[in-house]
């Protein structure tokens, strides 16, 4: 792998600990996926920010790395972390995680990195363009701006995306490369409602299905609300980082579909996505914001809950969206609270809610994987219209 002198040179350390880690991690990972060289980024956004899932040794690396004088060189933002910060005790969360958790914000910020804490940063200030090269970990978050927007990344993880945000560089491979972004599978979609719901259900059934590679649909005109939501959950269900959708998607026109399999989506394979995922009719916590809710969902919610009063007091509703996005939309937020708590820039998955809560529903397929096994939950999986069947 190539390296210019002035990357040499950060490589011996002669920049400093924090850098030369930084270098010595792009490099490895360069040299394991056969990369030529190192390619300029333009952002990152980084996971492993909550203290659930990195712990103690988390917290160790990153002290490390802030001792070692380490800074971001691009603009960067941040994964959710575990808690609210300013309404952890309604989380059930205890003064001793509320700490580390807080500590852990307190040292990505000291290297430069934006402490907004929210899995849809492209609905914030860290909004890539078509044909930048990123760094960035997120599975849902990634797969929306490879696809979505047509900005160039690989499926980072949490320590390689802080070492390409220090560097300003990550090595060029995989989703970099133009001969990596053509579609591998035509995905026919039909008997689709087209609802955000209907996106989590297809997006579910695409990755049960296909498992890796990048499809190409037909038959879909996907809204950001759709988009996020179907990156979502493909990357849960599978582990697809990249798709086109024909007359949507910046990149759809660029590629051939001569010749690639054909994956037929139909109402058989939708309802399988659904019993996949739905395990539980009676639940403790209603979770939606999964990925975050972005503005127009937060109205959407507001519209259906407003005039209504909610008839289970058993039942906890959390509405997870960015400390961004949740400033913006007051009125909204005043009618969602009558129902549950807005809480900014954490969600169920990375929270510690297994301490409190067994059972859960959520209207999202990305949840819906992970809330059983990061979370030891049983999920109830269902739009946010039969959710709140909680209310009247």
């Amino acid at each position: 792998m190539y390296l210019t002198r002035d990357e040499q040179a950060i490589l011996d350390g002669e920049k400093g600990a924090g850098a030369q880690k930084a270098m010595e991690l792009v490099t490895a990972l360069g040299k394991i996926y056969g990369a030529d060289s190192l390619v300029d980024i333009t952002s990152a956004h980084l996971s492993g920010a909550s203290y659930k899932t990195i712990g103690e040794g988390g917290l160790k690396y990153l002290s490390d790395m802030v001792e070692g004088g380490a800074m971001v060189s691009v603009p960067s933002t941040l994964n959710p972390v575990g808690m609210d910060r300013g309404r952890w005790k309604e989380m059930h969360i205890s003064p001793e995680f509320a700490e580390k958790q807080l500590k852990i914000i307190d040292l990505y910020g000291r290297m430069g990195i934006q402490k907004t804490c929210s899995c849809t940063p492209y609905i914030g200030e860290n909004v890539p363009s078509l044909g930048d090269h990123v760094a960035w970990a997120e599975s849902s978050a990634l797969s929306f701006v490879n696809s979505y927007i047509g900005a160039r990344t690989n499926r980072e993880g949490g320590p390689g995306a802080l070492a390409a945000a220090i560097l300003g560089k990550t090595a060029n491979y995989g989703l970099h490369l133009d001969e990596n972004r053509a579609p591998t599978v035509v995905i026919d979609v039909d008997e689709f409602g087209g609802s955000v719901f209907d996106h989590s259900m297809l997006g579910q059934a695409v990755g049960m299905k296909m498992g890796k590679g990048v499809p190409y649909f037909r038959g879909i005109s996907p809204t950001v609300e759709d988009a996020k939501t179907l990156s979502a959950a493909m990357a849960a269900a599978g582990s697809v980082a990249l798709w086109h959708a024909e007359g949507a998607t910046p990149e759809a026109g660029n590629y051939s579909i001569d010749g690639l399999e054909h994956i037929h989506i139909g109402k058989k394979e939708l309802e399988a996505a659904y019993d996949k995922l739905n395990t539980v009719e009676d639940v403790q916590l209603i979770a939606i914001g999964c990925p975050h809710l972005t503005p127009k969902e937060m109205h959407d919610i507001a519209s259906l809950l407003k005039g209504k009063k909610k008839k289970n007091k058993d039942v906890e509703i959390w509405f997870c969206t960015s400390e961004k996005v949740r400033s913006e939309c007051p009125e909204d937020v005043k009618v969602m609270e009558e129902f549950g708590p807005v809480l900014a820039d954490t969600c169920m998955v990375v929270a510690p809610i297994e301490g409190t809560f067994q059972r859960t529903a959520t209207n999202s397929a990305k949840a819906g994987n992970y809330l059983p096994t990061l979370c030891s939950q049983k999920v109830r999986f269902a739009d946010i219209a039969t959710l709140m069947a909680v209310v009247e």
